[in-house]
């Protein structure tokens, strides 16, 4: 069954999570604004859960223009009844389909629980990797689907309204009272139930300069919560994003750190999660990776900055030495992935030279070498060199920092919250002169 559904995501984010929906869905209709992408897809409920770049998953009931709401109260709310509510049929079809959903996930975590009784202890860690986050998720409204059908069929279902504005509409209502007035009008036009503490579901209603949207929630806990990470660090779907923005086919995994602190806990959950044959972890600094030239395919870094991840080392001046460490040990045909705050980013683009700069260079300079075109194609494909180890030599602090051999591949631009990021991504083009 064709479902309308749409999904909140972190600025930067929608584009990711639009290309995601449409690989992981094969979605139809796939439409995005600041904050929201909206699609189609007859994918199963517990598919649709594994979204990993989405904070939380709507049923759509409604996607209008922008509307105008008059000062005076009484008009505010005829307004509000016609074009926020609009069709009572509309909300009862989708109370249906909600209620299937339910009833959809509730099936999930039944299938999940018997199939992991029946498989052994490593394919049990890896469903539960895979499908712990969304069952927990699910449970909360799950213990609610008989309560459900029994109001659904009395047509008097108990909800509540939340409201989110911006622009225009902000300046003259609150949240609050939006959802008060979007509530009554639901009421009236439905005579469905009021219940601010316990309500069966809930109804999410944002309205700005462009857009009126209504849904209702599908799950109370968001897609970006992962229950199987016991310890918390980078948003998770900032570090799903990173790993996405490049291609993967190594078999190992290396995590390292200059904190036993940080080790311990990341330790803690790779066993969470299952993961541990898969990684492994190390105590080093990403300025001396004890790693031979060219035996890696992708490196990924969180660049430390602001004040929850923060480091010793004075970042403005150890970012050349970090990136020309990084490159070293990247193989030709490899990539590079880094998160950076807005003030390391500006710095990045004059560490690293442009592909013009790059060609400008290579014609001035007969000494250097470059690897051939068709070499470079070749050498990607090629498996992944075993990994020796090695302690890096504190002489390539004294070498030139300008970077050639990288070519900028990506950059998007991402919230943490309370402050902004870029998402650099780099492919090595040639060996390191």
């Amino acid at each position: 069954m064709m479902r309308h559904l749409y999904c909140t995501a972190g600025a930067g984010m929608e584009e990711l999570l639009a290309e995601e929906v449409q690989h992981k869905l094969c979605a139809s209709q796939v439409e995005q604004i600041p904050g929201r992408v909206f699609f189609c897809c007859e994918a199963d409920l517990y598919t649709v859960t594994q979204l990993k770049s989405a904070e939380r998953l709507f049923l759509l009931l409604r996607k209008a223009e922008p509307i105008s709401l008059p000062k005076n109260p009484a008009k505010a709310a005829a307004v509000i009844k016609e074009r926020v509510v609009g069709d009572p049929d509309i909300w009862k079809q989708a109370l249906l389909t909600w209620t299937a959903l339910q009833k959809e996930l509730q099936s999930s975590q039944q299938r999940g629980y018997k199939r992991r009784r029946e498989e052994d202890e490593e394919e049990r860690l890896t469903v539960a990797d895979e499908s712990t986050h969304t069952l927990t998720s699910s449970t909360h409204l799950l213990n609610k689907t008989s309560e459900m059908d029994k109001e659904s069929y009395q047509h008097t279902p108990s909800f509540r309204v939340s409201c989110r504005c911006s622009g225009v509409i902000a300046r003259s209502y609150t949240a609050q009272r939006l959802s008060r007035i979007i509530g009554m009008a639901i009421k009236e036009h439905l005579g469905w139930k009021v219940d601010l503490r316990e309500p069966v579901f809930e109804v999410n209603v944002y309205l700005s300069d462009d857009h009126c949207v209504v849904g209702i929630p599908l799950l109370k806990r968001p897609l970006a919560s992962r229950s199987y990470m016991k310890h918390n660090g980078l948003r998770s779907t900032i570090a799903w994003a990173m790993t996405s923005l490049c291609p993967k086919q190594n078999a190992v995994f290396l995590g390292m750190d200059t904190e036993t602190s940080q080790l311990q806990k990341a330790a803690e959950n790779l066993k969470a999660s299952g993961m541990e044959g898969r990684v492994q972890l190390l105590r080093s600094s990403a300025i001396e990776i004890p790693l031979a030239d060219g035996t890696v395919d992708v490196v990924l870094c969180d660049v430390p900055f602001g004040r929850k991840f923060s480091c010793s080392s004075d970042m403005p001046t150890a970012l050349p030495h970090l990136l020309r460490e990084m490159e070293r040990v990247i193989r030709v045909g490899g990539h590079l992935v880094l998160l950076l705050s807005l003030q390391l980013s500006a710095q990045l683009k004059k560490i690293i030279c442009t592909h013009k700069h790059n060609q400008h260079l290579n014609s001035s300079d007969t000494n250097n070498v470059h690897t051939d075109p068709s070499n470079i194609c070749n050498e990607s494909t090629d498996k992944p060199k075993a990994l020796t180890f090695h302690k890096s030599s504190s002489e390539a602090l004294n070498t030139p920092l300008l970077i050639s051999s990288l070519q900028a591949q990506r950059t998007h631009k991402v919230s943490l919250g309370s402050t902004d990021a870029f998402i650099h991504t780099y492919t090595k083009i040639q060996h390191s002169h």
